[in-house]
């Protein structure tokens, strides 16, 4: 790729070759599965590398006009993979269009453009390569230079994969846990209490009222630990009250446990229990809270039905509620009880309320740009945002929040962005080089190697 590509100032260039370009990664956000970072099975094809997790293409796809079955559907890697080819060729300005070329140059060696007439020729490049070098998770990993995993896991899962990659010392990147609590705290799906029961036993507890479920959550969250779990995650579409008791919290879950519905105000206040507890236990254990806020989940019933969840149809949901969102904070800090948090937003609109009010505690970040908005313009101007509003260099720089190996290259995205912003300070004298180039390392691995790699 052009190393002056999506870098727009003198300085930033600088920046770019002298800092940013060979640091390694430390990606503290993903959804990769580590069971295949274990089995480390070699790709089948490029359609299977792009195509086979990779909601954020299906998205664009479907946006183009093809039909499911060449998305998700019954039709052959190579048909899909072609598909996409001819749906990206019309999609200059997404990320999509940036990434996909980014990955074809960075693990292909080619820079042949996207397009259905290419379509052939790329397919037959990449699945060369693919044969020759036996490419598979693994290799991928280390030839991206990625010294730092933090999957995205259930807090019921036994973790068997994670302790076997740490047992096998061939591997030197270091995968970790990530305590993800949404279906704990989604008391009003259908299978809530199957779910219950799937925590009892691997917490060796017999849940029945609020109080056996924080011991449960405990015990894992102490299990987790034990396994280099540095970062908990939550992204459920629900709003908590910080104006909650404890009664109401444990009558709700007990609703819950006998499959009844629980009724919305009744629900906010069992979320607001729950989080403030949670973050006081992370607290305790120097865990790392991220917030992902702003999202509305499963917009199209008919896909999710058919498909499921993380097919693509996750929205941008409304603005913050910036006053209820600061409570709930301050809820959390008045009892002693506020780990160090990352929050993201999901809806631009809310940039000021976030930023202020994790402006208003120690130690609460406001985090990369999440999904729909980690395209070139958003990201910049989550750059410029926190600058503004914030302390940039505070910040825990990029992660790829994706399912696909092939992903790391949006890291060099994110740093020839960061890069650019950044030396356009330098180049009108706004900000010193030298402590840019500080800046620079911090937020591309610094930050995130020292508070997530103990």
């Amino acid at each position: 790729m052009n190393k002056t590509k999506y870098i727009y100032s003198k300085a930033g260039q600088l920046l770019y070759d002298e800092v940013a370009r060979d640091l390694p990664i430390a990606d503290y956000h993903c959804h990769l599965s580590p069971k295949e970072i274990y089995e480390d099975k070699p790709f089948d094809n490029i359609g299977v590398m792009w195509l086979e997790k990779d909601h954020y293409k299906w998205r664009l796809m479907r946006a183009f006009g093809i039909e499911e079955q060449y998305i998700t559907g019954k039709a052959g890697w190579k048909d899909k993979f072609f598909a996409y080819c001819k749906a990206i060729e019309h999609s200059p300005g997404n990320p999509l269009y940036h990434w996909s070329a980014m990955e074809l140059k960075q693990y292909f060696d080619t820079d042949t453009s996207i397009s259905e007439e290419n379509a052939q020729t790329i397919w037959d490049k990449a699945n060369a390569v693919i044969k020759q070098k036996k490419l598979s998770p693994r290799k991928l990993i280390a030839s991206s230079n990625v010294i730092y995993i933090a999957t995205t896991d259930d807090i019921a899962d036994d973790l068997q994969y994670h302790k076997l990659i740490k047992a096998d010392k061939s591997f030197k990147t270091v995968v970790a846990p990530t305590f993800r609590t949404d279906n704990v705290l989604l008391i009003n799906k259908p299978d809530y209490a199957e779910y219950i029961k799937r925590l009892e036993k691997v917490s060796g507890t017999n849940i029945t009222d609020l109080k056996s479920l924080c011991e449960a959550v405990e015990k894992r969250l102490d299990y987790f630990a034990k396994q280099g779990c540095s970062l908990s995650d939550v992204g459920i579409q629900y709003e908590a009250d910080a104006d909650f008791d404890y009664a109401t919290a444990d009558r709700a879950f007990k609703h819950a446990l006998k499959g009844k519905e629980v009724e919305m105000g009744d629900y906010k206040k069992f979320l607001g229990y729950m989080f403030v507890y949670l973050s006081g236990q992370y607290k305790k254990r120097d865990i790392t809270q991220q917030i992902h806020t702003g999202v509305y989940r499963n917009a199209n019933t008919r896909l999710f039905e058919s498909i499921g969840p993380d097919c693509g149809c996750d929205i941008s949901s409304n603005s913050l509620d910036a006053v209820s969102f600061a409570r709930l904070l301050d809820e959390m800090d008045k009892r002693n009880q506020l780990a160090k948090t990352v929050v993201y937003i999901l809806n631009p609109a809310s940039y000021y309320q976030a930023l202020t009010a994790c402006g208003s505690f120690r130690d609460v970040l406001f985090g990369a740009a999440w999904w729909h908005m980690d395209h070139y313009e958003g990201i910049a101007e989550n750059i410029k945002n926190v600058a503004s509003l914030s302390c940039l260099g505070a910040g825990l720089g990029m992660l790829t929040d994706s399912r696909s190996f092939l992903s790391y290259a949006r890291h060099d995205y994110y740093r020839r962005i960061l890069c650019s912003v950044i030396g356009n300070w330098v180049d009108f004298d706004e900000y010193p080089i030298e402590c840019a180039k500080k800046l620079i390392y911090n937020l591309c691995v610094g930050n995130a190697k020292e508070r997530f790699m103990k």
